[in-house]
């Protein structure tokens, strides 16, 4: 699969694909950014990119983000759609910092994937389901 993709800083790394270790990309904050405690901000990723037809991208926080940089990802897992594919539509990381921090242009702060979307849904109401109950929410207890 192509992917056209462009890049808004001409010195930022370009993306690559990690052959064999995972199917994630990960995605670098095109700026510096210093951010206080409680503090809210949307970190630029510096990327525009045309998905196919038919494909969203997942991004992600990396496992390592909140150890090193202290912020959480507001969304938990963002979603962007293939009609968010214009020249100025810069993707970006909507970030809560728990603590002080500072994150320096070209770290690593999250990462994505590319998913097929999901097929139209029609639901169909009924008046029971034929399923085995598990009990609830969080019912697969705590062995």
């Amino acid at each position: 699969m192509e992917i056209k993709i462009r890049y808004h800083d001409p010195e930022m790394p370009r993306l690559c694909n990690i052959q064999d270790k995972s199917d994630w990309i990960d995605l670098r904050a095109a700026e510096r950014v210093e951010m206080k405690a409680g503090e809210f901000r949307i970190i630029s990723l510096g990327i525009s990119m045309a998905l196919p037809e038919g494909y969203e991208a997942h991004i992600a926080p990396r496992s390592s983000t909140f150890m090193k940089f202290g912020i959480l990802q507001t969304n938990s897992v963002g979603v962007v759609d293939n009609s968010y594919c214009g020249d100025d539509d810069v993707w970006g990381m909507p970030a809560l910092a728990m603590r002080d921090t500072i994150i320096e242009k070209g770290d690593r702060i999250c990462q994505f994937r590319i998913m097929k979307k999901m097929e139209q849904t029609a639901f169909v109401e009924v008046d029971h389901l034929s399923g085995k109950q598990r009990g609830g929410f969080g019912s697969t207890g705590s062995k």
